[in-house]
């Protein structure tokens, strides 16, 4: 038998961007016995609301959208009627094995937790990945992911928009231009967390107090009713993905996971990837060697109500850097240099990058205005023209997941692949070990990716996983 003329689906979207001297043609036929090359068809888990439904959108400016994942099926209904000929499920095991080859890319959109089986199920299937951040909520998990994607040789992207942003971009170039000559300390904050953490946390996450499925009550006009309680509306145990079994805990979705010490990883894991961001690729930072934390109502199931982290570092072109992390209702004082019109206290999140000439400012979560502070000295530094961006700008400024279609359309490499933004992610779960241990330094040991504290350690990596749900690199 001759082989076919017609490539599969991803065999033909892997080497397309190869031809023609490496330019994509989109949508066109060429030839009389060539494929139709087609857009992408994506699938998103943890798509039918909030953050999910935005990726989902996002990925469909450039993308077929041919399933959608969700646990919550009245989310699932309305993301039905937005994508009708898409495919709806409850399951992302399930949605793979029905959909097969039909899925090319994913969009992972579920609460922290359940990112890594999301992701590790896709890239055992050969599916390029965006991932919501923080990417995981364990370190461990987080370099599993990583080593996965290189060995099944997908592409992929985090979803921290600030870094597809040219304010990023203008940072990275204008530090290792020298502007504030050698780069000493580093305050970062956020007002997050803007959901229960501390004791009001604790208190909200109640175990077991799901009434019986579809309730027969009688109705105003005395006819009787089906009442839908949560587990109608919610499928809790593949909420719970890859984390044992345990009875529903309701107030945890849609947004409140955030704050648990399972299921979310609190306000460092939330923005540290966006505010992070601009200072750690800017300046080089890697893995600390130590941090310590002060924090205030850390309980045994929640995150702290505020915190202030501190990470040291060694980096090869600056020496010693301090970088400071505060959240909650803590923030670094205000900067002598800064104007005094400017409202200090009404800036909700930013960062201060101070080096031993000058000091950068940024006041947004995504690194989209840093400038020199005073002003005069901005106005200096540009001479009275506007500033000229060096750095390649995104395929996609804004949008990772449009960004990583783009990268597969173009055989390109999105600027938050997972050699970037698992590094990132991991910096906030560093800040998380440090915080789970307050008043205690942790010293970190890279070469074995441990520390010298016991405690700090189980929180490595979860304390059990769902038989069955065993994801590793060496088992995809």
């Amino acid at each position: 038998m001759k082989p076919s003329l017609f490539p599969n689906r991803r065999t033909f979207l892997r080497s397309t961007a190869a031809t023609a001297g490496g330019i994509f043609f989109p949508n066109l036929l060429i030839g009389q016995d060539a494929a139709v090359v087609k857009k992408i068809n994506v699938a998103g888990i943890g798509g039918a609301g909030g953050k999910g439904a935005s990726d989902v959108g996002i990925s469909a400016k450039g993308a077929n959208i041919v399933a959608i994942c969700d646990v919550d099926r009245e989310r699932l209904k309305q993301a039905q009627q937005k994508y009708p000929d898409a495919k709806m499920f409850e399951s992302f095991r399930e949605m793979f094995d029905a959909m097969g080859d039909k899925i090319d890319m994913c969009t992972v959109s579920t609460p922290d937790h359940a990112h890594y089986p999301a992701a590790m199920e896709a890239i055992k299937r050969g599916k390029h990945v965006c991932v919501q951040k923080p990417l995981v909520n364990r370190i461990w998990e987080a370099n599993q992911l990583h080593e996965a994607a290189k060995k099944k040789g997908v592409k992929t992207n985090m979803g921290n928009q600030g870094h597809t942003g040219k304010g990023i971009r203008f940072l990275k170039q204008w530090v290792s231009e020298g502007i504030v000559g050698n780069v000493k300390e580093i305050h970062v904050w956020t007002n997050r967390p803007i959901w229960p953490q501390g004791n009001e946390a604790k208190a909200k996450y109640i175990q077991g107090t799901v009434p019986k499925i579809k309730e027969k009550k009688k109705g105003p006009d005395g006819k009787d009713i089906i009442v839908e309680t949560a587990e109608d509306l919610f499928n809790w145990e593949h909420w719970l993905a890859a984390c044992p079994s345990v009875p529903f805990t309701d107030g945890l979705h849609p947004f409140a996971w955030r704050g648990h010490r399972e299921y979310g990883a609190g306000a460092m894991g939330d923005m540290g990837c966006h505010l992070l961001d601009g200072p750690f690729w800017a300046c080089g930072l890697g893995e600390p060697y130590k941090m310590e934390a002060e924090c205030t109502e850390l309980t045994d199931v929640s995150w702290p109500k505020s915190s202030h982290v501190i990470f040291y570092f060694k980096t090869e072109k600056y020496g010693e850097i301090k970088l400071h992390w505060y959240e909650g209702s803590l923030k670094p004082e205000r900067p002598a240099e800064l104007e005094a019109e400017r409202d200090w206290d009404k800036i909700k999140g930013g960062f201060l990058l101070r080096g031993d000439a000058g000091v950068i400012l940024n006041t947004d979560d995504y690194c989209g205005s840093p400038r020199l502070i005073p002003n005069t000295k901005m106005a200096d530094f540009l001479g009275g023209k506007s500033p000229e961006l060096k750095l390649e700008t995104s395929i996609a400024e804004g949008e990772p997941q449009l960004e990583l279609i783009r990268a597969i359309e173009q055989d390109k490499i999105c600027g938050s692949n997972f050699d970037y933004s698992v590094p990132l992610t991991k910096l906030c779960l560093f800040g998380n070990l440090a915080i789970a241990n307050p008043g205690k330094v942790i010293n970190w040991d890279a070469a074995k990716q441990e520390s010298d504290n016991a405690e700090a350690n189980k929180l490595i990596t979860r304390a059990a996983y769902r038989q069955g749900w065993d994801y590793s690199a060496a088992n995809i």
